[in-house]
């Protein structure tokens, strides 16, 4: 049984690969729809979710602490 999985997850890490992009294809890669940061707004709401639970300030210049204050 572990011998499976061993081979299984082997097998998928060899699977894997890169590949290079093609001139064509670097339109689609840039277009707006691909940016993890094309909204401003959820992206501050998330920060702010996330440094209110942590209780821990910075990273993306928001202040504050875990009490949800500023």
């Amino acid at each position: 049984m572990i011998k499976r999985i061993l081979i299984l997850c082997g097998t998928l890490l060899l699977s894997t690969s890169c590949t290079t992009v093609s001139p064509w294809e670097r339109g689609t890669l840039s277009d707006y729809t691909m940016r993890p940061d094309r909204d401003p707004l959820r992206d501050s709401l998330q920060d702010h979710i996330y440094f209110t639970q942590e209780g821990a300030s910075g990273g993306r210049g928001i202040g504050g602490g875990g009490c949800g204050c500023n």
